[in-house]
C-alpha cells in the first residue's frame, strides 16, 4: 500500500514537471513572442515582460506569492505543495525556453499551436492533480470562502479580464481576437485529454413500433433499453427507447429506426461519460 502511494506521488511529481515543460514551450515558442496569452498570470507576466523587461518566469512567481500565502492558511500545505511545484517548474522552463528563437512570428499560427501545446501541458498538470497557480488558485481560494461559487465562472471571468488588459496594454485588438482562439483551442485540448475523442452518443427513439426497432438495433450488437412513457398530446402510452452508441454507429441506428418507422421521433445528444458493459 505504501509502495503504491509512493509510486503515485512520483508519477504526479514527474507529470507536473513534464506538463510544465510542455506548457512553457507553447508559451515561449508561440504565444509570448507574438504578445498573445491564454489568460491566467502568464498573461499578466507578458505585460511585465514587454513593458518592464522582467523575465516571464520571475514575474509569474512574484504574482503568485500573495496567493501562495493565502492558500497556505486557507487550503493547507498538501494542496499548496503541488501548486508551488507546478508554478516554479513552469517559471524555470519559461525562462529557459525564452533564450531560444520563436518558432513563428505569424500570430495566426502562434495562437493555433500555442493554444494546443499549452492545453496539452495544462491537461498533463491537471491529470497529476496539480496546478500552476494563477486563476486556478484564485478560484480554489474563492471556493474556500464561498463553497457555492462556480469555479469555472471565476476562471473564465478572470481570464477574460486579463486578455482585455493585454489588448488595452498593447493597443491592438488583434491580440484579443487571436488570444480568444488560443483559449478556445486550449479548452478543446483539455476536453479531449480528459474525455477522449470517441464521444458516445445518446439516442432516444419514440415510435409506435418500438419493439421492432429494438430488435433491429440489437442486431448491431448494441444494447437498448425501453422506458414506458406517455404522449401528452395524443394521451397514448408509448415505449421510449434509449441507446448509448459510439459515434460510428449513430448513422446505422438512425437508418434502422427510420426504415422500420418513417414517422419515429429521434433525439441524438452527446453523452460525456458512459460506464458499463461495452463502455468504460
Amino acid at each position: 500500500m505504501e509502495e503504491t502511494k509512493s509510486s503515485n506521488k512520483i508519477k504526479e511529481i514527474f507529470g507536473t514537471i513534464i506538463g510544465a515543460a510542455i506548457m512553457a514551450m507553447g508559451i515561449s515558442f508561440f504565444l509570448l513572442p507574438n504578445q498573445l496569452s491564454t489568460g491566467g498570470f502568464s498573461g499578466l507576466a507578458t505585460i511585465f515582460y514587454y513593458f518592464f523587461k522582467v523575465p516571464m518566469g520571475l514575474a509569474t512567481i512574484i504574482l503568485n506569492i500573495p496567493l501562495f500565502i493565502i492558500a497556505f492558511y486557507k487550503l493547507g500545505i498538501k494542496f499548496i505543495g503541488k501548486t508551488i511545484l507546478g508554478t516554479v517548474s513552469l517559471s524555470i522552463f519559461l525562462d529557459i525556453f525564452d533564450k531560444f528563437n520563436p518558432l513563428t512570428t505569424d500570430r495566426f499560427l502562434a495562437c493555433i499551436y500555442g493554444g494546443i501545446i499549452s492545453g496539452l501541458g495544462t491537461s498533463i498538470i491537471l491529470k497529476a492533480n496539480a496546478s500552476t497557480g494563477g486563476t486556478d488558485l484564485i478560484s480554489n481560494i474563492a471556493k474556500a470562502y464561498k463553497p457555492t461559487i462556480k469555479m469555472g465562472n471565476v476562471i473564465m471571468m478572470i481570464d477574460a479580464m486579463i486578455v482585455a488588459i493585454n489588448t488595452i496594454a498593447f493597443r491592438e485588438i488583434e491580440i484579443g481576437l487571436y488570444s480568444a482562439i488560443a483559449i478556445f483551442l486550449m479548452g478543446r485540448v483539455l476536453d479531449i485529454v480528459f474525455e477522449g475523442i470517441n464521444f458516445t452518443k445518446l439516442i432516444i427513439i419514440i415510435s409506435n413500433k418500438s419493439d421492432q426497432i429494438a430488435n433491429e438495433i440489437q442486431k448491431l450488437d448494441r444494447g437498448v433499453t425501453g422506458i414506458y412513457g406517455k404522449g401528452m398530446y395524443t394521451n397514448q402510452d408509448k415505449l421510449v427507447l434509449i441507446c448509448a452508441a459510439p459515434r460510428r454507429d449513430v448513422g446505422r441506428v438512425r437508418e434502422l429506426a427510420k426504415k422500420v418507422d418513417e414517422d419515429c421521433f429521434i433525439v441524438i445528444s452527446n453523452a460525456r461519460e458512459v460506464y458499463g458493459e461495452g463502455f468504460k
